[in-house]
């Protein structure tokens, strides 16, 4: 029993820098942009509290608004296509296909690139006068139009094609590890009962990749939140503010207009937003557990 007791002691004294470093850099910087939020502060802080002021001009701002909604569009695109798109890459593979490792290599690279490598090839590839419109019409197609990236009204689905790129391998490689996971009985029983194999995926395997589907939603779901350079890359927020997110309208906010109230009034709205989404899901997994566990 002392020694038990010795090894939690000894646990806890090696965690202490950790939850030190939570409390100081996490805890510490939230609770400090919060309180700034309430204050005039422009390029440096002050201590003038203005009250709701800097929310009232924030949802006042169009620019703030054109984020917003552009979050959401790039977000529902960029998670559930990266879902479909990963999932119908795994079970091409599943099929136990010649040449397999090399697929799956060149499926998961674009994963291994930052965004802002992705956004560099694409803005490439989607100019007009250099890119695939350049290539197509070269060879004699000359009223093919791919200009998403100046244009105005598909700018935004421009850089959910490029985010879609880079994120369908990463749940390819978790959706096939789950599908790996199943058992081959349930293959040749649905052979013998001559389902089709489109229909086993959907009616038996998809079921069964649920943890793998959570699992990449979530982290697809965290960078959705992150989204700044793969926008600046390819875009920079433009044409006009047609690709703007909020994470960019902060840090122009910071940096460029020196509007640090309003800089922080918005990444205050931006954690709101994120723990409204995150506490429902997290309550339903503790629930959950409970169960499982028999507490509950």
């Amino acid at each position: 029993m002392k020694r038990k007791h010795t090894r939690s002691k000894a646990a806890l004294i090696a965690l202490t820098p950790t939850w030190a470093a939570v409390i100081v850099v996490y805890l510490g910087t939230m609770v400090w942009s919060v309180t700034l939020s309430f204050t005039n502060s422009r390029l440096f802080p002050s201590w003038n509290f203005v009250g709701f002021e800097q929310y009232s001009k924030l949802f006042q701002t169009a620019k703030w608004l054109v984020s917003f909604q552009n979050l959401i569009i790039f977000g529902v695109l960029y998670v559930f296509g990266c879902l479909f798109v990963g999932f119908l890459l795994a079970a091409a593979l599943d099929r136990r296909v010649r040449f397999e490792s090399a697929f799956r290599t060149i499926f998961l690279y674009p994963y291994a690139m930052s965004f802002v490598v992705t956004g560099l090839i694409w803005q490439w590839m989607m100019n007009p006068t250099l890119g695939v419109q350049a290539s197509v019409r070269a060879l004699g197609w000359q009223s093919f139009t791919f200009d998403w990236i100046i244009n105005r009204d598909l700018a935004i689905y421009a850089v959910v094609i490029a985010a879609l790129w880079q994120g369908a391998g990463l749940v390819m490689i978790l959706v096939l590890a789950g599908m790996r996971g199943i058992d081959g009985e349930q293959w040749r029983a649905a052979r013998i009962d001559g389902i089709p194999v489109w229909r086993t995926y959907v009616s038996i395997i998809l079921p069964q990749l649920t943890p793998a589907f959570a699992a990449a939603g979530t982290l697809l779901s965290m960078g959705v939140i992150k989204t700044y350079d793969i926008v600046v890359a390819l875009t920079n927020g433009g044409p006009g503010s047609a690709t703007e997110v909020p994470a960019k309208f902060i840090m122009d906010n910071l940096f460029q207009r020196q509007n640090l109230g309003l800089a922080t009034a918005a990444a205050t709205i931006l954690l709101l937003t994120v723990l409204i989404i995150v506490a429902p899901f997290r309550y339903a997994q503790h629930i959950r557990a409970r169960r499982q566990a028999g507490t509950l």
